[in-house]
Parts: structure tokens; sequence; C-alpha cells
């Protein structure tokens, strides 16, 4: 059976998610080691969430350009069809390992909301329990420079490793997305830290 990872970044309209919502979803999907697949998803957040200034800022978004993307249902049914390709939701022993950073605490939590409020329970019979967060792994990598670094941010671990930031794209989840993924590669020694 393939090992498949789907290396995420959400942004969202705040922090909460029993309070708000989703409005950009990009990632890829690693089988095997292999990169066979990007996405990226804009969304119109829950009709019932708050939406913060604060964090469209963030993400570079504003109110108005996050209420014209496509209905959360529709960008749903087209994320859901594309998760279908990776996992089979009869097989329990099947699933999709969501890689992200600091995902376990932020993202896993908002993709879960999405998919109940979009009405779907399936969302454990697809992903596996057991997330992969860059965030820790970078942790263990990082251990012995950790004391003499001002933050863990995806930004300065990034650059700890080597990796260029182009500080305009941060906050993208395209962009995010390859950071992270460009990070995990480093840390679980795939390829030498630059």
């Amino acid at each position: 059976m393939a090992i498949v990872k789907m290396f995420y970044d959400l942004e969202t309209t705040g922090l909460n998610p029993k309070l708000h919502s989703i409005h950009q979803i990009a990632g890829m999907f690693e089988v095997d080691g292999v990169i066979v697949e990007r996405f990226n998803f804009k969304t119109k957040p829950h009709p019932k969430a708050q939406i913060e200034a604060a964090a469209l800022r963030i993400g570079g978004a504003t109110a108005e350009q996050i209420q014209s993307y496509p209905d959360m249902i529709d960008v749903y049914r087209d994320f859901s069809k594309m998760i279908g390709k990776y996992v089979l939701v009869e097989d329990r022993s099947d699933g999709i390992y969501l890689c992200g950073y600091n995902n376990r605490k932020f993202d896993d939590v908002f993709l879960l909301a999405w998919f109940q409020q979009n009405k779907d329970e399936l969302f454990f019979a697809r992903f596996r329990t057991e997330s992969l967060d860059v965030e820790v792994l970078a942790a263990e990598y990082l251990l012995d420079r950790r004391r003499d670094m001002p933050s863990f941010k995806l930004k300065r671990v990034a650059m700890e490793v080597g990796l260029e930031v182009d500080t305009d794209r941060l906050h993208d989840g395209e962009y995010d997305v390859q950071l992270t993924y460009d990070i995990y590669k480093i840390v679980t020694r795939r390829v030498i830290e630059l």
C-alpha cells in the first residue's frame, strides 16, 4: 500500500475554528516520496463565520475578495473528489497523513471543522489521526540551536535551515506549504541542509 502524505496550509478568517472559517487551502500530495499533485483552493467562508480584519491582513486578502470566492460547498466537493484519488474510505487501514507547519494545533482542527460544516463525517476515514507536524520535527532537528533563535515561526525555521524566504509571499497558502515541504525534506534528512 502506498504511503500518501498531504502537505497543506490554510488561510482563515481568524484563529478559532468554532467562530472563523477557511478561505484558502493549498497543498500537495506526496505518494511514496514523490509529489504527484498540487492544489490551491480559494473558498468563500462559511456563511456564519466571523471575519477578523487582522487575520485577512496577514494573509493579504480583503473581506470583499474572499466573499467573491466560489461557494464553500462547491470547493469542498472538488477537494473531496481530489482526496478520493488517494484514499479508500472503505479500507480502514488506508488513510492520508496530514503534514503541515503547526498543523496539529491549527490547520488539522480547522480542516476537521470544515468537513463538519459541509456535513461530512468521514474525516477520520480519510485522514490518519497521527499527523506529521513539521514544526515538531524541526524542533528535534534544531534542538542545539533553538535557544539562539528569536522565534520558531515558519519564516525563522526556514531561514535557520538555509532556505531563502520571500517575506512578501509569506502567509499565502501555496508559498507556505512549499516552505514547509522544503523544511520537511531537510529535517527528515531527505536533503542536506542548505
